[in-house]
């Protein structure tokens, strides 16, 4: 755990890491922070020319059609890291790399999961191991210059990552629309995220069907009240109508973008900005319709020993998640913001795209919509 939670920490500075498997070794990059030196410098220490991963949501933006999760693009020696980077997440690129895309190995998959892991651009610069080059690079993770981490480690840490929270602390923490509140914060194993949990109520007091939100973090919305998103009213509304309820849980997951991270809807912001809707944006940098992972929910749901649940939620697939992960979702109450001329492209896509129950919102042209509905 310790070594996956160190290669994140590295990537995230821009630091490569070793992705060691069976048969080779994987000097991986990211493309945050990526310089013609650091080409260089893979091409010096792997003794091979290095290439780019990216996934099929970033392909299919470039016009090329593959049936795998991602795959590689070989790079030649005259590539710059500029134009590596603008093939991995620019929205216009005039032309593919030298070759067509190939497989990728077990070893890329990891590097795309760390890049997962640590929210940053699902690409990486990747570049195996030469023979002559071993015993060099051996010195260098011999004197932790350079982390080396076992492939299977990788892939048995992103199966079981959001399954391993721990409750930390706890406080009353009264609020405007539900002054009997208690913030539970809990903390993924790795320490990379935290989520809360907002116990409103009197947990003995509650519906059978205990009245429960699932909101992922948005601090341009919920923080500034941004007009881009209806998260912000969500959040608020939502506190309200548990309250009105006579109670329930509010949870607060660490999911900005969908799950891409703030750095990356930022980005995909300025894409948006440039014509592109929110689905589409994500798949310029190249994520799909929505990364988010709701077994960390489950999870903490199983520790407050909720098991049916009244869902307020517009989402079909948080839904599907929560009875697929064996909680009872007896009923389906909508919760809804205001349409707004900033928001309305952005809620039109969700609806469009994603499969949103947004009729409430959508169906009325004015700003004045109502705050709270059923679905």
């Amino acid at each position: 755990m310790r070594q996956i939670e160190r290669s994140i920490f590295d990537l995230r500075r821009g630091v490569p890491v070793l992705v060691r498997g069976r048969d080779r070794d994987t000097l991986v990059a990211p493309l945050e922070g990526l310089t013609d030196e650091t080409l260089t410098r893979l091409r010096a220490t792997t003794g091979n020319p290095p290439a780019l991963v990216v996934t099929r949501h970033r392909l299919e933006r470039m016009g090329i059609e593959i049936a795998a999760d991602a795959a590689r693009l070989s790079l030649a020696d005259g590539d710059s890291a500029q134009t590596v980077v603008a093939w991995a997440c620019a929205r216009h690129v005039e032309h593919s790399p030298h070759q067509r895309p190939t497989d990728v190995d077990r070893e890329s998959h990891a590097a795309l999961a760390l890049m997962r892991r640590g929210l940053l651009i699902p690409a990486a610069v990747t570049a195996t191991i030469d023979a002559s080059r071993r015993e060099a690079v051996q010195k260098l993770i011999d004197d932790q210059t350079l982390l080396a981490i076992d492939v299977d480690r990788i892939e048995a840490y992103e199966s079981s990552a959001t399954h391993f929270l721990r409750r930390i602390s706890a406080a009353d923490v009264p609020l405007a629309d539900a002054e009997k509140s208690r913030f539970v914060l809990f903390r993924e194993a790795d320490g990379v995220r935290e989520h809360i949990a907002i116990v409103i109520g009197e947990p003995e007091s509650w519906r059978t069907a205990v009245p429960v939100r699932l909101h992922s973090a948005c601090l341009t919305g919920d923080l500034f009240g941004s007009l881009r998103c209806d998260c912000g009213e969500q959040l608020r509304s939502s506190v309200a109508a548990i309250a009105e309820r006579g109670g329930g849980v509010l949870l607060y997951l660490a999911q900005e973008g969908r799950g891409i991270g703030l750095a990356n809807k930022l980005r995909a912001y300025s894409l948006q900005d440039d014509g592109l809707d929110t689905v589409d944006a994500d798949q310029v940098l190249g994520f799909g319709d929505d990364e988010r992972d709701y077994n960390v929910a489950l999870e903490m749901l199983a520790q407050l020993e909720i098991r049916r649940i009244e869902l307020l939620t517009n989402n079909p697939a948080k839904i599907a998640a929560m009875s697929g992960g064996g909680i009872a979702v007896v009923q389906r109450s909508g919760v809804y913001g205001r349409l707004t001329a900033q928001n309305e492209r952005y809620l039109t896509a969700k609806a469009a795209r994603s499969g949103h129950w947004l009729d409430n919102v959508l169906g009325k042209p004015s700003a004045d919509v109502a705050m709270n509905g059923k679905g």
